[in-house]
C-alpha cells in the first residue's frame, strides 16, 4: 500500500497496519522485518518510512487515567493532540503548552520534540513522566525516571527507536483559558524589542513574510472562562492559497504579493478554552525546516536569512514563524545547550523548497543552531556527533533495546545504527 506524509514529500510503500489491541501490536512486531509507527504523517523528514511495515495506532483500545493527585495522566499514545487536549478538557485539566497545530499524535510529537512557544515553557517532550513501550521483541515494557532510567532518558526524544509507546504519563494542568490578540506591528520595532516583550508574556511569537517590512505579532494571555471561539484560523486560508497559487505561477511577483497581503486587515482576537485557542487551520500544503537557535543569536540570524532573501528577491512565498522555547535536559533535544529561538521557515509544496533550505539551513547553522528532527535538514551522522554530546550513549541504548535493527530505516540507520 502506498503510504505519504502530510505535505507528500515522503511517499513509500509498505504494509500499513492498524491494531486494535495490545497483543496485535505485539504480534505485528515480532513479525516485522522492518516497522515504523506514524501518527498524521507531520514529519517532512522520512522518519515514518518503510519498505515493510508501518503501524498506525489509530484504531488501538485505550483509555485516559486521572491520577489521584490531578498533576499526570496516562494517555493512549496514538491519540491526537486534539483528541487528548478534549479529553482532558472534560476532566478539568490541560497541557501546560501546545504547538499550533493539533493533529499530530501524542507519541509523535513528543518523539520528535515538539513545542510551542513560551521562554520559560519546555516541549511537549518534557511533559512526559513515563512510558509503555512494545520492544521489538513484542515485550512490553514500562521506562521512567527510576524504572529502566536509561531507555526513559532516550525514548524522551525517541525518534520511534526504541519501541511503538502504547501508554505514555504525561504531566497535566487545571483548565485554563486563553485570549489570543494579532496585530501589525514594524519588524524593526519587532527586532530591537522582541526579546523583552517574550520575556512578558507567557506565550509570543510573529510571522514575518520574507519581503515585507512588517510582522504579524501573535499573543496568547491567561483570560477569564468564556465560550469557545467561532473558528481555528488566523490568517484567513482561502485567500493565503490564491496568493500561494498565484505566485508558483509567477514567482517574480511574490515581494509584491507579500507586501500587498500586509496592508490587508490582519488584526484581531479571540478567547476560549486553552486547547480551542492554540491550534490554528492549516490547509495550505507546504514543506518545512525550522533550527533552534541559542536565544541570543535568533534574532540576528532571522535578519541574515531575511537579507539573503531580499537581495536575491527569493520566492519563499510563506513567513518565517519565530518563537521562543525553554532549555531542557533531554540526550537528544535541540533545547538541551540552553533556551532557543525556533526560526520556521515553509515554502509552498508546488514550489521548488530544496536549494532554498540547504541555503538557509547554512545561515542557521553558522548562528549555532540544531533542527527540528522532523523538519528538513541535512544532518550527517557527524554532525549529529558535533552537536549532541549524548548520543553516543543514545545509540547504546538504541543498540540494547533493538539489537536487530528492527525499529531503524535508512534515514535513521544512517544516523543511529
Amino acid at each position: 500500500m502506498r503510504w505519504s506524509n502530510w505535505s507528500g514529500s515522503v511517499e513509500t510503500t509498505a504494509r500499513i497496519a492498524r491494531p486494535q489491541s495490545e497483543e496485535e501490536l505485539a504480534g505485528l512486531i515480532r513479525g516485522a522485518r522492518r516497522v515504523r509507527a506514524t501518527g498524521a504523517g507531520h514529519s517532512f523528514m522520512p522518519l515514518c518510512e518503510s519498505d515493510d511495515t508501518i503501524i498506525n495506532l489509530d484504531d488501538l483500545v485505550g483509555e485516559i487515567t486521572i491520577a489521584a493527585d490531578r498533576r499526570t495522566a496516562r494517555i493512549p499514545a496514538g491519540w491526537s493532540i486534539k483528541r487528548l487536549t478534549a479529553a482532558l478538557w472534560d476532566e478539568g485539566l490541560a497541557l501546560a503548552n501546545q504547538g499550533d497545530v493539533n493533529p499530530q499524535s501524542l507519541a509523535g510529537a513528543l518523539a520528535t520534540g515538539t513545542h510551542g512557544t513560551g521562554a520559560s515553557l519546555g516541549s511537549l517532550a518534557t511533559f512526559a513522566k513515563g512510558y509503555r513501550l512494545i520492544g521489538a521483541d513484542g515485550e512490553a515494557r514500562w521506562c521512567d525516571a527510576r524504572s529502566n532510567p536509561d531507555l526513559f532518558e532516550a525514548q524522551r526524544l525517541s525518534l520511534g527507536l526504541f519501541g511503538i509507546a502504547t501508554e505514555i504519563e504525561i504531566a497535566v494542568v487545571p483548565a485554563y483559558y486563553l485570549a489570543e490578540r494579532l496585530e501589525r506591528r514594524p519588524w524593526a520595532e519587532i527586532r530591537e524589542s522582541f526579546d523583552e516583550l517574550a520575556d512578558g508574556q507567557r506565550h509570543i511569537e510573529f510571522w514575518l513574510f520574507p519581503h515585507s517590512d512588517q510582522v504579524i505579532l501573535k499573543t496568547l494571555t491567561p483570560t477569564d472562562p468564556c465560550d469557545p471561539p467561532p473558528t481555528t484560523t488566523d490568517i484567513e486560508e482561502t485567500a493565503f492559497r490564491r496568493v500561494l497559487d498565484i505566485a508558483a505561477k509567477a514567482p517574480a511577483l511574490t515581494p509584491w504579493l507579500q507586501r500587498a497581503m500586509m496592508r490587508t486587515r490582519i488584526e484581531g482576537e479571540r478567547s476560549g478554552p486553552a486547547h480551542n485557542i492554540f491550534p490554528s487551520d492549516r490547509t495550505a500544503r507546504f514543506e518545512e525546516m525550522e533550527y533552534e537557535v541559542p536565544r541570543a543569536a535568533g534574532l540576528a540570524a532571522l535578519d541574515e536569512v531575511i537579507g539573503w532573501i531580499r537581495r536575491g528577491r527569493l520566492p519563499v512565498t510563506f513567513p518565517f514563524e519565530y518563537r521562543t522555547v525553554a532549555a531542557d535536559d533531554i540526550w537528544m533535544s535541540p533545547m538541551n545547550a540552553g533556551p532557543v529561538a525556533a526560526i520556521s521557515m515553509h515554502q509552498y509544496n508546488k514550489m521548488p523548497w530544496a536549494k532554498l533550505f540547504a541555503d538557509a539551513e547554512a545561515i542557521f547553522r553558522g548562528h549555532g543552531g540544531r533542527p527540528h528532527w522532523a523538519k528538513r535538514h541535512t544532518l550527517t551522522r557527524a554532525d549529529v556527533d558535533t552537536l549532541y554530546p549524548m548520543a553516543e550513549r543514545y545509540r547504546a541504548v538504541r543498540r540494547a533495546a533493538d539489537p536487530g535493527g528492527k525499529f531503524l530505516n535508512p534515514h535513521l540507520e544512517a544516523l543511529f545504527s
